[in-house]
């Protein structure tokens, strides 16, 4: 089974990057493998609320110059925001059951690298995936990403001295509280001015926005950001009423304004990756 992910875009006929921005939309898959389907103990509509909807529609709209990669095998199958030691042994038989209790809440929760629940549906599946299994799509999915990831970022920033990561997510409505969430690993994974250029042009959409809370950034900021060598990253969660329709599965007449917003947000840092000279570099 070839990697299902979708690399965009983003270089010159000579392939050099033409932005110092990268964008990653790793949760938006749609492809259900037989595999997984046939190991369900709950109709395939429970795997709806693993996905972060359609959020794929909304980078594809933003996206222009700048290199992307689209995962389309669905998070059900495999978590790319996960570490590939996150494994939960109730769901995956190659997991060491004496680290269940030291695991990560996430893991503890359910969403671990094979996630075993899906919202408040409960558990998924009628049987554990076996250590190959689980092996098998480390190899041909998760792997393979983060590795188009590492080389697009590490090309940007020979080009341009600098990489923005800018990792697209949704979330589910937060009641009366932000309407975007950024995250950067409480100040790990980013240096603070592509913060307030993000928080910005939320402000100038009418959208609060929140830092950190309640999602900070998981596996892909921490592999790949690197401020001190000039790589940051960025988590962006978009709420999903903003851009699906009112039962939040197809896209609505939000969609224009949220790709809108994030065409502007990409500008943005792009902006201040690049200053004077960077400008002054992607001109030539």
């Amino acid at each position: 089974m070839d990697a299902a992910f979708d690399s965009i875009g983003g270089t010159d006929r000579d392939g050099a990057p033409l932005s110092p921005v990268v964008l990653s939309v790793p949760h938006a898959g749609r492809d259900y493998p037989a595999a997984l389907l046939g190991a369900l103990r709950l109709p395939a509509t429970a795997l709806v609320a693993l996905e972060d909807r359609f959020v794929d529609a909304v980078a594809d709209g933003a996206q222009t110059r700048e290199t992307m990669l689209v995962q389309r095998r669905a998070r059900a199958w495999i978590d790319l925001n996960r570490g590939e030691s996150e494994r939960d042994p109730r769901v995956d038989e190659g997991a060491r059951p004496q680290a269940l209790p030291t695991a990560s809440a996430k893991v503890r929760s359910g969403l671990g690298l094979v996630p075993r629940r899906g919202g408040a549906a409960g558990d998924l599946w009628r049987r554990r995936f076996s250590a190959v299994e689980v092996a098998a799509r480390i190899a041909q999915d998760h792997r393979p990403y983060h590795d188009a990831l590492a080389a697009a970022l590490a090309a940007v920033q020979r080009r341009f001295g600098v990489a923005v990561l800018l990792d697209i997510h949704s979330m589910p409505p937060l009641g009366d509280h932000a309407r975007v969430v950024l995250g950067d690993r409480f100040g790990q994974a980013a240096a603070p001015r592509f913060i307030a250029r993000l928080e910005a042009e939320a402000a100038r959409s009418g959208l609060r926005s929140a830092l950190n809370t309640p999602y900070a950034g998981g596996h892909i900021l921490e592999r790949h950001a690197a401020p001190a060598r000039g790589i940051h990253a960025i988590q962006i969660e978009f709420d999903r009423t903003l851009y699906l329709d009112a039962a939040l599965d197809q896209p609505g007449v939000g969609l224009p304004m949220v790709v809108a917003l994030l065409r502007r947000m990409i500008a943005a840092v792009a902006d201040e990756a690049l200053g004077d000279d960077g400008r002054a570099l992607a001109a030539e």
